[in-house]
């Protein structure tokens, strides 16, 4: 499988959430996106930027500590903000049912995906975020057929 990889620099929030938005609009269909980087770069931002232009109306809060938020993002779609920063053991996602999460109608955006390795299903993208002297670097990496297929379609003409 060919694999698609676009690099940005977001010069400051409001790109990141414009990227964000970009990218909630064009996603239809069950899809993982696992955020990567260190703290304060950006995954967070990116997040609620994807989840309010997905359709949820309401306050995106940071699930640090209940590992998970899920939002719904139509009538029949939810969208699932995973924040892994402080789970201490993968097993822990199973007590609460994660599994179910992952299925053919739901989008799943996962920081600090590393910390539950051989837990989580294939990814269709990746997003790897960095510090830059001003700004962040951002690096998407399609990794299924579906999501190189959204990388085309959204980013064929930058």
């Amino acid at each position: 499988m060919l694999t698609v990889k676009k690099n940005f620099f977001l010069a400051d929030e409001s790109q990141q959430i414009a990227l964000a938005k970009k990218v909630a609009e064009n996603i239809n269909t069950s899809f993982i996106i696992l955020l990567k980087g260190d703290l304060g770069v950006g995954k967070t931002t990116f997040a609620r930027g994807f989840v309010q232009a997905s359709g949820f109306e309401g306050v995106v809060k940071s699930p640090t500590y209940t590992l998970v938020e899920p939002y719904p993002i139509s009538q029949s779609r939810m969208c699932y903000h995973f924040d892994l920063y402080r789970l201490a053991d993968p097993e822990e996602l199973e007590f609460i049912g994660a599994r179910d999460y992952f299925n053919d109608t739901d989008v799943c955006l996962i920081e600090w995906p590393e910390k539950a390795e051989g837990f989580l299903p294939a990814a269709d993208w990746v997003c790897e975020f960095s510090h830059q002297e001003e700004g962040r670097k951002l690096e998407i990496t399609g990794m299924s057929a579906k999501g190189n297929n959204l990388m085309l379609q959204l980013f064929a003409d930058d």
